[in-house]
């Protein structure tokens, strides 16, 4: 082996002659190089002398991959041409050889350095991934090669302060010892003690828990020089850091933990930026290169800080430096995903970067003592730093520094908050609870970051305590779904393998032609007519492999020469319907799911009888389901331009999805929709239906699509050629220029109407903002909007007519506003869950609200007058006692609470308990107030006695309590009653 390397090494030092060992232009003296100059270095190197093709950063948040909170390596991108699924029309076919610098968050699943950040010197949120990739192109000796010569000798690194390590084998894994790895390092020249060998923790790398893998090879730098460091090394040393891993996929990890060979070898390296400019500008610390020391001058400048000194540990007092560090990589972070569309939020890459945030706010006011607003101020120092790079974050610097200052205020103000949801919460509980909803508490901890015994202290001004066990309960779900979340959770349904999707390529299956889909016609009178489809089985997939039949009762994917189901691709679901088999017509294969493979499209069903490659079937698609999903893809292009037409061309789409029932449509916006715009909304998109614009759509190549004025793209890789769908102006005239009309025109694969007529009406349902700049819509079609305006007509004609009786009465009685009240509260939760237009939704909340605050001061006034006058003639009973208990008629437990308030103030000195008995149902309401300074009575423990007696339960404070109980017969309660007045008494004498 080592002779076949060093032949192989030989044969890649003649790719490139010495005079071009260095990169054009851009050669200096080590030390010298600043951050940008080396992040281009790296870029020419591979474009100018080795025919890589340069590629921008992909976001920061991944495309279409649900393993992965945030892209987390440059290959994440890629992951489709290491998989071998790669569309074959798309540009990233195409690629063999390609370089990029890409932005990456480590902040959650599998590789998360958040805790780890600001500890040392050298872990990050976000960092830049420079990086070489090859695709089924060059390998092991060449990838070594380029390396080796890039940091030797453009970048002038001493080769004697190198190490490089090698995979050393997994026996249990069945993985050898990466052998041909050492011979080619020590064929490079490599001292034999610089090459060092380790196991499957540090060099055999994974992207997630599943996913391309395989051994790599690190290079990792001394800082200190003139030793042998090689013990030093992935002993997590400070001073013998790894500036760049080279990856060699060669497997797959499987959702079972098994491994599996890929279709063809690829090579993945990633060097990230900062660790390199530590070696490139002679510094021991990241945060001590150009690309931190602006931000940390930044800071010292806003905070009341002393100056940022880089200790670590014991050495940190007060943890100030540890401070500086969190902050400025935090910033970073936050900076670039908001420049990626990814917000500060409450589920997934959100709520990693609400917390994200958080901690930046945490350290930047409690630690460095730094004003609000301090943040923001930091984020043009970023946008100076690596805005050259990454230009989309000069033209966001104004929504990412308003968005920081928005949630920095939130969080600074979450007490404030809280209480409003307290109070909230409470206005809506029935009047006789005692336990404040754990749903809500939870909340509170979880979203505002309340500590739960502070939740505690706020709800016992209100004589109420939290449920703890559904607390817990909360706690444990969420746990696990965070752990879920985390670890990555991959679709449902069956995936073709990538042996059995290579194997079809290796027989030259054709890929399946799909065109058919879009084969249906409109008849005169509105009908759809879907022509029947016949096809050919190609392959069969069960069990994870290619079988030749299967049995009835067996689960598997069918591969056929072509199919006129739509697969689900687009934000739009997949058809349904149903195969037969020549010869058994009445034997029906349901198709369970339809998905791409790259380039094939499975169905999955379960057998019905034995199928077998070769088989004639005839294909039926559910014409409803189809239809409906048709109508819903062409209403979201229409409210998609509406949106447009109305809040301006700024308004960008970023996510969809289609099904048969519902759209769902979520869009960039500073704020909800108003009621106005939402009518304005639906206006305009009826005006379109009502016009029956014919649909067009032809493909065309990409780079003509491009030329297209008012074309609207989202942030997708399209195969060439593209499909245009534009509506009421033909394709052959917006590519001529000679188009005036404004109108929708999209890139999209999805299956339209011929005509927006059969839309019928859209009726936007819910409007709301999922995070601070972007608004998500749910819409309804056809007869279910119509279904939608019925029932806001019906609930309109109550809103009136409980409100006219409402305002009717004017001197009502406390049971009357009582009962009005409570049926505010039921036409409330009516409007709440009832599918109507949501600008009428909005309408209905607003009168509703009012007139619930109004029967709510009604209520109050009336119950203190009532309790005014239920105490004078108690007080008049129980004149000069001590001990004042008694029976209350009331219907509720704000009227018993509120004579006990008023018997307290007229009787200051008295310890008061009063009991309502309701019949028929035989509930017993108490409350109960002591002095304060009172050392002998607690009102908790006095209530939960008496309610405890009576078999039920009770909560409140030192003086003030109440609770529910129940007693079968007025004797029971009279009983009690004596029984409450011995406790009391007893409590006293035994502590005076």
């Amino acid at each position: 082996m080592a002779a076949r390397a060093g032949a192989l090494w030989r044969r890649a030092r003649l790719l490139v002659p010495v005079s071009a060992r260095r990169c054009s232009g851009v050669s200096r003296a080590r030390g010298r190089f600043t951050s940008q100059s080396a992040r281009q270095t790296f870029i020419q190197f591979f474009t100018e002398q080795h025919e890589h093709r340069p590629v921008p950063s992909a976001p920061v948040r991944p495309r279409g991959d649900p393993s992965l909170l945030f892209v987390n390596a440059g290959m994440n991108q890629f992951k489709p041409i290491l998989l071998g699924c790669a569309d074959p029309r798309s540009e990233m076919a195409s690629y063999r050889r390609v370089v990029n610098s890409q932005k990456c968050v480590r902040a959650g699943g599998k590789h998360n350095d958040l805790e780890d950040v600001g500890r040392d010197v050298y872990h990050h949120t976000f960092f830049e991934m420079l990086g070489n990739w090859s695709f089924g192109d060059y390998f092991k000796v060449e990838a070594c090669s380029m390396a080796w010569r890039l940091l030797t000798e453009v970048y002038e690194i001493p080769a004697e302060r190198l190490y490089v390590s090698y995979f050393s084998g997994d026996a249990a894994s069945g993985l050898p010892a990466d052998e041909e790895t050492r011979h080619i390092w020590l064929s490079l020249g490599v001292h034999p003690d610089h090459v060092l060998p380790f196991g499957m923790r540090d060099n055999f790398w994974e992207m997630g828990e599943t996913g391309p893998c395989g051994p790599c090879t690190e290079i990792h730098y001394d800082h200190v020089g003139n030793r042998n460091a090689a013990a030093l090394v992935n002993a997590d040393n400070p001073d013998v850091v790894e500036i760049w891993n080279l990856v060699f996929m060669q497997h797959n990890r499987e959702a079972d933990g098994g491994l599996q060979a890929l279709p063809q070898v690829s090579v993945d390296t990633g060097m990230g930026l900062e660790r390199l400019l530590t070696v490139l500008q002679n510094k021991r610390s990241n945060y001590d290169t150009d690309l931190f020391t602006p931000l940390l001058s930044a800071i010292h400048q806003h905070s009341k800080a002393p100056p940022y000194r880089g200790r670590t540990g014991q050495a940190d007092g007060g943890r100030v430096d540890m401070a500086y560090r969190v902050v400025a990589d935090h910033i970073r972070t936050l900076c670039v995903c908001i420049a990626d569309g990814v917000y500060p939020g409450m589920t997934g890459p959100e709520l990693v970067l609400r917390r994200i945030l958080r901690r930046a706010v945490r350290f930047s006011t409690e630690v460095l003592q730094a004003p609000e607003g301090m943040l923001a101020s930091l984020v043009p120092t970023v946008t100076h730093i690596l805005g050259d790079a990454y230009p989309e974050l000069h033209t966001e610097t104004g929504r990412i520094m308003e968005l920081i200052n928005v949630n920095e205020a939130q969080f600074l103000s979450s007490l404030k908050q809280g209480r409003r949801v307290i109070n909230r919460t409470l206005s809506k509980m029935n009047r006789d609870s005692v336990e404040f909803p754990a749903s809500v508490a939870w909340s509170l901890h979880q979203n505002l970051g309340f500590p739960l015994d502070l939740i505690d202290l706020m709800l016992e001004e209100h004589n109420m305590t939290v449920n703890k066990d559904g607390l817990e309960q909360l706690a444990a779900e969420n746990k696990k779904l965070q752990s879920q979340t985390e670890g990555g959770a991959g679709e449902r349904g069956l995936h073709m393998d990538l042996q059995s999707l290579a194997e079809l390529q290796s027989r030259g299956v054709p890929y399946t032609n799909d065109s058919l889909k879009y084969d249906y016609s409109l008849r005169q009178d509105g009908t759809y007519v879907f022509p029947p489809c016949s096809a050919s089985v190609l392959a069969l997939y069960c069990g994870q492999s290619l079988v030749r039949e299967v049995c009835e009762g067996q689960r598997c994917g069918v591969v056929l020469d072509q199919t006129c189901f739509y697969a689900e691709q687009g934000g739009q679901t997949h058809d349904q319907g149903y195969f037969t088999k020549n010869g058994l017509q009445d034997v029906l294969f349901p198709v369970d799911c339809v998905r791409l493979a790259g380039g094939y499209v499975v169905h999955e069903i379960t057998a019905a009888e034995t199928l077998r490659t070769g088989d004639q079937i005839q294909l039926h698609v559910d014409e409803t389901q189809r239809l409906a999903c048709m109508v819903k893809h062409t209403a979201t292009h229409v409210l998609n331009f509406a949106l447009r037409e109305l809040l301006g061309s700024g308004v960008v789409q970023r996510g969809s999805h289609v099904t048969a029932e519902r759209i769902r449509f979520d869009f960039s916006s500073e704020a909800s929709l108003s009621v106005s715009q939402l009518q304005e909304v639906e206006t305009m998109v009826q005006a379109i239906i009502q016009q029956n614009e014919e649909i067009h759509t032809q493909e065309i190549p990409v780079a003509r699509a491009n030329q297209i004025a008012g074309l609207r793209t989202v942030d997708e890789v399209y195969p060439d050629p593209v499909r245009v769908v534009s509506v009421g102006v033909p394709v052959p005239e917006l590519l001529s220029g000679h188009a005036f009309k404004r109108t929708s025109i999209e890139l999209c694969c999805g299956t339209h109407l011929l005509q927006t007529g059969g839309i019928g009406d859209l009726v936007v349902v819910s409007e709301r903002q999922m995070v601070k700049g972007m608004s998500r819509i749910i819409a309804v079609t056809g007869n279910d909007a119509k279904q939608a305006r019925e029932a806001g007509q019906s609930l309109l004609q109550e809103v009136e007519s409980l409100t006219a009786r409402i305002t009717a009465d004017r001197s009502p009685s406390l049971a009357t506003v009582q009962r009005l009240s409570k049926e505010v509260g039921l036409l409330t939760d009516a409007v709440e869950g009832t599918p109507i237009p949501q600008w009428q939704k909005r309408e209905f909340q607003t009168r509703l609200k009012a007139l619930q605050r109004n029967a709510n001061t009604t209520i109050r006034k009336l119950e203190i007058k009532e309790a005014a006058a239920k105490a004078k003639v108690l007080l008049k009973r129980h004149a000069n006692k001590a001990v004042l208990v008694d029976t209350v008629e009331a219907d509720s437990i704000s009227v018993v609470m509120k004579t006990v308030n008023k018997l307290s103030e007229l009787a200051p000195d008295s310890l008061i308990m009063l009991l309502s008995h309701l019949q028929p149902s035989g509930r017993v309401l108490c409350a109960c107030q002591v002095p304060k300074g009172e050392g002998g009575v607690s009102a908790s423990e006095w209530a939960l006695a008496v309610c405890s007696n009576l078999g039920g339960n009770a909560g409140g404070s030192e003086t003030v309590a109440k609770g529910v109980g129940t007693a079968g017969n007025t004797a029971d309660l009279l009983k009690t009653l004596h029984w409450a007045e011995e406790f009391a008494h007893n409590k006293r004498q035994h502590t005076h």
